[in-house]
């Protein structure tokens, strides 16, 4: 209709992508891989603000749904879609971003809703009206840090109160960028970096250029666990996107084969060893054993949810079980083709016990040849980077 294309052009390209993606979110999408896609024809400029945007409401959901209600009377669930994201849109570039006009994140949002439910116009635009930055006095803990309240209460009751609302608390903040620069290799060019504690792992402190390959630093700090040493066999069960994968090789070993299930998420593991599409949790083609062996399983993600908001309004309890069986396959299967004294290193980027020690100490129940030699955590809030689990495994 002429009108509706009248419409669109008068809205901004940021917010247009930011809406499609964040529609497309609601949907089960996930929204970096929406966003890529959407920002292939946006400006550096546009595409910076439609992500501030997508990952602003994600990550604020909880306050934005909060002061939908504070300033409407009506429930975020209980809005058609377009309005909850447009509202949600809005109030987050108003309360969250001093550079963006209010008045143009209102002018956008009610043009966007006059498209998607014209009847809603009114309403979209009576709420933003009230909107400031004012302090505002949250409900409860869980509204305050933009987390499920049963979330938040299970890490509690794993972590602690404090470490439990820090994890919370990181969740809503832009994540650090990291890269790996190996020994004897060139830093990115035109990237300025700080060292960490994490040997090889950089801190970026200037803006990303592209193609820059990022690995976050908890990540980073899990391969050396396995202790590799030149011309040991390496095999590498859940290999993409690669980063791990490329890490280890830095070790001139006899042989590396990485794993993965899809070929698609395979062909982002760069052809730097040979790789192989196969379902870890069944048994494996192997006629050899291998003398390391690392499993970095299909997990939750709830370590994560700085750099993958999204995660922590779409898990449930009951999906923590379901990831368990498939771990505990995968993790069975990869010690069957270990080496006797070889070591086998499992990792998630979960903080849930039902993906971490519960699943090493059930394949561990049923393998007497199997010794736990040691576990490491890393907790967002507590340490740098994303939540990592990580045991290594001996075969006697």
């Amino acid at each position: 209709m002429p009108v509706t294309q009248v419409l669109i052009r008068d809205i901004s390209r940021a917010r247009q992508a930011g809406f499609a993606v964040l529609r497309s979110v609601a949907e089960g999408a996930f929204a970096s891989d929406r966003l890529r896609d959407e920002s292939r024809s946006l400006d550096s400029r546009d595409a910076g603000l439609a992500a501030q945007i997508v990952f602003g409401c994600l990550r604020f959901q909880a306050q934005l749904d909060y002061l939908i209600f504070r300033y409407s009377g009506k429930r975020a669930n209980d809005l058609d879609q377009p309005v909850r994201i447009a509202l949600r849109m809005a109030i987050f570039q108003i309360r969250y971003l001093e550079r963006i006009p209010a008045h143009a994140a209102v002018h956008d949002a009610v043009e966007l809703v006059k498209i998607h439910k014209r009847a809603a116009t009114g309403l979209t635009n009576a709420v933003l009206r009230k909107v400031t930055r004012g302090p505002i006095e949250w409900p409860d803990a869980a509204t305050a840090l933009s987390c499920p309240e049963w979330l938040l209460k299970r890490w509690e009751e794993q972590f602690g109160t404090d470490a439990a609302r820090g994890i919370a608390a990181v969740a809503m903040e832009e994540p650090a960028a990291y890269v790996r620069v190996a020994a004897g290799m060139e830093p990115p060019p035109g990237t300025e970096l700080e060292p960490t504690p994490v040997s090889g792992a950089y801190r970026v402190r200037s803006p990303l250029q592209a193609g820059v390959r990022l690995h976050d630093i908890s990540s980073q700090a899990i391969v050396p666990l396995l202790d590799l040493r030149p011309s040991l066999t390496y095999l590498d069960l859940c290999a993409a996107p690669g980063n791990k994968t490329i890490q280890a090789l830095e070790t001139p070993l006899d042989l590396a084969i990485a794993c993965d299930i899809s070929w698609n998420r395979l062909r982002q593991v760069p052809p730097v060893c040979p790789r192989v599409v196969l379902d870890a949790a069944q048994p494996l083609p192997f006629r050899k054993q291998f003398d390391r062996i690392f499993i970095d399983a299909p997990c939750s993600g709830t370590g994560t949810l700085a750099r993958n908001p999204e995660i922590k309004w779409r898990i449930t309890e009951h999906d923590f079980e379901g990831f368990q069986i498939t771990q505990t396959q995968i993790l069975f299967q990869g010690s069957k083709v270990l080496v006797r004294g070889g070591l086998l290193l499992y990792a998630t980027c979960s903080l849930e016990r039902e993906e971490n020690e519960d699943v090493v100490r059930r394949v561990l129940a049923t393998a007497p040849e199997l010794k736990l030699e040691s576990e490491m955590r890393r907790l967002p809030g507590r340490d740098v980077g994303d939540g990592f689990y990580a045991a290594v495994i001996r075969r006697q």
